[in-house]
C-alpha cells in the first residue's frame, strides 16, 4: 500500500481507505469489525465515517455507523489510524441528527462531541463539513440557483470554532466536502487572514462517470495545497458492470433507487458500458480498473472504497497495486470526450 501526505497536514494516508457508510444499514456491527479487519490487514489505515451515516439517513439508524466504527477501535492501538469523521450540514431537513443541522458554535460543538463519544476516541484526525452551511448545487444538481440561497454561518466564524475545538484537542485538521472552487479559495483565504486553521482536505466524488473535479477544482487544490479524497470511485456499482449482467443486482441502486438520483442520467449505461468493455478486454475487472485511474490522479490524496461483502471488500483493496497502461489510459479518454461527465 502507497502512503501520501494528505494536503498541508502532518497526516499520512493510505491511498486506499475504509468508506463505513453501510455499517448499521446494509452491514452489521461484526460484519463492520471484520471489514475494517480486512482492510488493516491490507495496509489501510485512514478510516472514514460521518455522523448521519448509515446511508440512506434514517432517524432509525442515525449515528449506528460511528458507534460500530467504535467498537472496533476502543481495541486497537488509536494512534495507528487516521480516523474521519463530518458534521451534517443544512438543508436536508435531517432533523433527527439535531434540530435544523448547521454549521455554527452550537452545532459545531455538538457534533464534535457526539462522534467523540460514539467513536470511543479522546481525538478526531481529520473533521469534515459534508457539505456547506451556504447553498450550493450538489448531489446531482449542476446549475448555481440564485432563488436558493439562504442566510448562512460566515466562513470566518466557522473556523474560528473549528481553531477552538483543535486549540482544546477534539480535533487535529479540517477538512471540507462536497465543496466547490469558490468554497476552497474562501477557506484558505480566511484562515490566512485571521490566522486560523486552514483545511487540508476535500472529499468529493471523483470517478470515470464524474471527472468535473478536473476543471475548477483541481487547480484551486493544487495551488492550495488540498488533497482530493475521492468518494463513489464505482459509481454506485455501475462500474463493476454487475448492472449490465443483472439489472436487479443487489446494490445501492436496486435497493435505495431514491438515494443514487445523480446516476438517474441518460448517459450513464451507455458511458458505463463503455468503460466495463475497455477492461475487460484489458483482463482486468471493471472495478480494478475504476479504483486503479482514481487511486493514480495526481491530485488524489486517497480514494474511499467500501463494500458489503468481504469478497468485495478483498478485490478493491487488491487494485491498490494496479498500474493503468498508457494503452488503457487513452481509451478511457476517448470515451471520457465522447461521454463527459454523465453523472456529474
Amino acid at each position: 500500500m502507497e502512503y501520501r501526505t494528505l494536503g498541508g497536514s502532518g497526516l499520512s494516508i493510505s491511498a486506499l481507505s475504509l468508506g463505513t457508510m453501510t455499517f448499521g444499514e446494509q452491514n452489521g456491527e461484526a460484519e463492520a469489525h471484520a471489514q475494517l479487519d480486512l482492510a488493516v490487514s491490507h495496509g489501510v489505515n485512514f478510516i472514514d465515517t460521518a455522523e448521519m451515516y448509515p446511508v440512506p439517513p434514517r432517524a432509525e439508524t442515525a449515528h449506528r455507523t460511528e458507534s460500530h466504527v467504535g467498537t472496533w477501535l476502543r481495541r486497537q492501538q488509536r494512534d495507528k489510524f487516521i480516523v474521519a469523521t463530518k458534521i451534517t450540514g443544512p438543508g436536508r431537513g435531517f432533523k433527527w441528527i439535531r434540530e435544523t443541522p448547521r454549521i455554527n458554535r452550537e452545532h459545531l460543538t455538538a457534533a464534535v462531541d457526539g462522534s467523540l463519544r460514539r467513536l470511543q476516541t479522546d481525538y478526531i484526525d481529520l473533521y469534515q463539513l459534508h457539505w456547506p452551511d451556504r447553498y450550493v448545487p450538489m448531489f446531482g444538481a449542476t446549475s448555481y440557483d440564485v432563488t436558493q440561497e439562504r442566510d448562512s454561518t460566515p466562513i470566518a466564524e466557522q473556523l474560528q470554532v473549528l481553531a477552538e475545538l483543535v486549540e482544546a484537542g477534539k480535533i487535529r485538521y479540517i477538512g471540507l466536502s462536497n465543496e466547490t472552487p469558490w468554497g476552497v479559495s474562501e477557506f484558505v483565504r480566511c484562515a490566512e487572514q485571521h490566522g486560523l486553521p486552514k483545511i487540508v482536505s476535500i472529499q468529493n466524488a471523483y470517478h470515470l462517470l464524474n471527472r468535473t473535479f478536473e476543471s475548477g477544482l483541481a487547480e484551486t487544490c493544487r495551488h492550495t495545497n488540498v488533497s482530493l479524497l475521492g468518494y463513489s470511485p464505482l459509481a454506485f456499482g455501475w462500474l463493476t458492470g454487475k448492472y449490465f449482467a443483472n439489472p436487479a443486482a443487489k446494490g445501492r441502486i436496486t435497493l435505495f433507487p431514491g438515494f443514487g438520483q445523480r446516476y438517474d442520467k441518460p448517459n450513464v449505461p451507455p458511458a458505463a458500458k463503455e468503460y466495463v468493455r475497455i477492461a475487460q478486454e484489458a483482463g482486468l475487472a471493471p472495478a480494478t480498473m475504476a479504483l486503479a485511474f482514481a487511486r493514480t490522479r495526481w491530485f488524489t490524496g486517497s480514494v474511499i472504497v467500501g463494500a458489503t461483502t468481504l469478497q468485495q471488500l478483498g478485490e478493491n483493496l487488491a487494485s491498490a497495486e494496479v498500474t493503468l497502461a498508457a494503452e488503457i489510459l487513452e481509451k478511457i479518454e476517448a470515451v471520457h470526450r465522447l461521454y463527459p461527465n454523465p453523472a456529474p
